[in-house]
Parts: structure tokens; C-alpha cells; sequence
């Protein structure tokens, strides 16, 4: 090794560094993107509820109630409805719709 010059142990112990910064940064990065499609996908589930409707069963002498998708005074567990579904629900006289969120807006006019 003549003097003034970088030894193969520095050069590899340098490599070493900016490998594990480069590291760093893709798996910032990794975060970043699975933060980012976590919430791409909440947002189109929220979209996919908001042009849904959800029926609550009856309970306690309570007649049953429609909602739509969005609504959060009632959490389904079950699936959404389609429109031609709600339209269905709606005209079923022991099926009331919701006085929050109103279902029946946009219903009628098929």
C-alpha cells in the first residue's frame, strides 16, 4: 500500500455505508408507498359504500332501516346493496329509510 492511497478494507467499509444508506432509502420509501395504497384503497371503499345502501335488521320493536353505504349510524357486516336492491327495500313496507342520511334520495327517479 503506497501512502495517500485508500486501502480495499476502507473502500469496502465506504461501499458498506452508502449500501446500507441506499438501504435506508428504499425502505423509506417501501413505507411511503404502502402508507400511500392503504389509503388509495379506504378511499375507494369509502366510494364504493357512498353509492351503496346497507339495510339494518330489525331490532326491538324497531322496524328495519335502510342506509346508505356511507352511513355511520348503522355498521354492516354483511354486503352493500345495489340500487336496483334499495329501490326493492325501499318499497317494502316494513323497511323504513334512514332520517340521517335519507337512502331514498336519487331513488325515485329510475
Amino acid at each position: 500500500m503506497s501512502s495517500g492511497s485508500i486501502s480495499d478494507l476502507d473502500k469496502n467499509r465506504a461501499l458498506a455505508e452508502w449500501l446500507e444508506w441506499q438501504l435506508r432509502q428504499v425502505r423509506n420509501r417501501v413505507r411511503e408507498l404502502e402508507v400511500k395504497e392503504q389509503q388509495e384503497s379506504r378511499a375507494r371503499e369509502r366510494a364504493r359504500a357512498e353509492q351503496s345502501w346497507k339495510i339494518q335488521p330489525q331490532r326491538a320493536g324497531r322496524p328495519a332501516m335502510l342506509h346508505r353505504g356511507g352511513c355511520t349510524l348503522f355498521k354492516s357486516e354483511l354486503g352493500f346493496l345495489n340500487r336496483e336492491e334499495a329501490v326493492i327495500a325501499l318499497a317494502e313496507p316494513d323497511i323504513e329509510p334512514c332520517q340521517i342520511c335519507a337512502p331514498q334520495t336519487g331513488l325515485e327517479q329510475a
